[in-house]
């Protein structure tokens, strides 16, 4: 299979998938905005009219940090189990195992465009239009999203090896919400020490605030600490990929024990 016939059919997979989602609801596609919304409503209930965060622009805070957070923790959540999820198809043919995570990926990456739009669109009638700035978007996008490759293909590796880590990585999905910055700032902790530990420590804490920097104050992002996070997850990734490709036989054995 060539890299062309590889993408083209890692895009249908996740085509075919978006349709078959979309027609067991009633509501369909507008589920794609629906649900992530419904998050935020959540959230903002509870951090601003019980608990009172304080912040003027809590909304659009909110708003910038979770539909950020729910796409990397959808999509790794759900491609972690996309490989074990498709054993049959496994069981026949002899088929590449990275194929699997990224069609959930792309799938994930078309809901995500619809989410960004909205946010944009919401971002403009609260009082923040789009700017020059909004460029810097572009290159922090890219990094979540190597990011989140790196972390799913790790994921599918894990659970195939053992279905146990399907419920520590979603376990680990609630921990990261916790502690990335979602509903709370990390510039605001008072002490520069401690927040700068955190974007350091948390490479989605600094991406969920670079994404902030550049829609709530038109500021760029840290290009430093940007370019060691893509780094890193370049990294990852290429020794995860070659892992999986010379254990492809072992991963298949493993799914379907």
């Amino acid at each position: 299979m060539s890299i062309l016939q590889y993408f083209r059919l890692m895009d249908t997979m996740a085509r075919m998938a978006l349709r078959a989602d979309a027609a067991k609801y009633f509501l369909g596609y507008i589920w794609w905005i629906l649900e992530p919304l419904l998050f935020v409503a959540v959230f903002y209930v509870v951090f601003e009219l019980i608990l009172d965060s304080g912040r003027a622009d809590f909304l659009v805070f909110l708003m910038c940090g979770k539909l950020v957070f729910i796409w990397f923790s959808k999509s790794v959540n759900q491609a972690a189990n996309s490989i074990t999820a498709n054993k049959g198809l496994i069981g026949r043919i002899n088929v590449t195992k990275t194929l699997f995570p990224l069609a959930v990926i792309q799938e994930g990456m078309y809901r995500q465009i619809t989410v960004f739009l909205l946010l944009f669109c919401f971002l403009a009638f609260k009082g923040y239009p789009p700017t020059q700035a909004w460029f810097y978007l572009l290159p922090v996008i890219f990094v979540n999203y190597l990011m989140i490759v790196a972390c799913s293909y790790i994921g599918a590796c894990l659970v195939c090896v053992m279905r146990d880590f399907s419920m520590v990585i979603s376990l680990s999905m609630t921990f990261l919400m916790f502690t990335s910055g979602v509903f709370w700032d990390a510039r605001a902790l008072g002490d520069p020490q401690k927040t700068e530990l955190v974007l350091a420590v948390n490479p989605l804490a600094f991406i969920i605030d670079a994404y902030r920097q550049v829609l709530l104050h038109a500021a760029a992002p840290d290009w430093l600490h940007l370019l060691q996070i893509a780094c890193g997850a370049i990294v990852l990734l290429v020794v995860v990929v070659a892992v999986m490709r010379k254990s492809s036989q072992f991963l298949a054995l493993r799914t379907l024990s």
